[in-house]
């Protein structure tokens, strides 16, 4: 997701969110795998929710593994091949920004920007196939509120979006938004990763981790096995009391 994509609006503001403001770019079914230190175990009967799911492959993948999935996003609202059009256009142009600025990332996962081009037109094109089979399950949602009910789902991911764009939301919608995402979720929550886009570890994350404590739930930071962009290896994982 881009800066701009996910904001604070109400119902009334969301269809003035251009497509031009979206960067639709998905991480694959295994680059989740290894940024939430998952196990195909892990997934077979849960109800998993990717939040926000933009162009991951996530789902699609998780299905065939007896998951559950849904994914919610505010740029679902979008018709499937306008967004699958703009993926692929966001895909190109982001390979080409990627040659001034391949000292910010590792890699040992994607060998080249040409291995990433390939990984990421990967994940859109299982994302787009799996919107036309199940479109129920990509749902458009603007945070910090999520239209499901209460411990709908058993394990919620997301993604590069929460700490990564620390500059743009504050501590309030943070906040807002992780418990909102716990009130949907049964068992836990897993955020990945811990830093900003510089690799900064999000400024209150200690403040943050002491106010889900007080609340009652586990909070630990975990290394991951996944790195990209550099010093972004660690996820959130939130426990719920049983």
């Amino acid at each position: 997701m881009s800066r701009d994509e996910q904001r604070s609006v109400n119902e009334n503001e969301e269809s003035s969110l251009e497509l031009a403001q979206i960067i639709f770019i998905g991480r694959t079914f295994e680059e989740y795998m290894s940024m939430f230190q998952l196990t195909e175990q892990e997934l077979g009967g849960r109800a998993i929710l990717d939040c926000p799911g933009g162009a991951c492959s996530f789902s699609s993948e998780a299905r065939k593994h007896g998951a559950y999935p849904a994914a919610a996003d505010i740029v679902y609202h979008y018709g499937i091949h306008e967004l699958e059009t703009k993926g692929l256009q966001d895909i190109e142009h982001t390979m080409k920004q990627m040659q001034t600025a391949q000292g910010m990332y590792v890699w040992d996962r994607f060998g080249s920007i040409e291995g990433l081009r390939q990984e990421r037109l990967r994940a859109i094109t299982a994302c787009a196939a799996d919107m036309r089979r199940h479109p129920d399950h990509y749902v458009p949602a603007v945070l910090p509120e999520l239209p499901f009910d209460d411990e709908q789902f058993d394990l919620t991911l997301s993604a590069h979006f929460l700490f990564t764009y620390a500059d743009r939301f504050n501590f309030d919608f943070h906040v807002q938004t992780l418990l909102e995402m716990l009130r949907v979720t049964r068992e836990e929550l897993r955020i990945f990763p811990t830093v900003d886009l510089t690799g900064r570890r999000y400024e209150h994350m200690d403040e943050l981790k002491l106010l889900l404590e007080n609340k009652g739930y586990c909070v630990s930071e975990v290394r991951t096995s996944y790195e990209f962009q550099r010093n972004a290896h660690t996820m959130l994982r939130i426990l719920k009391p049983s």
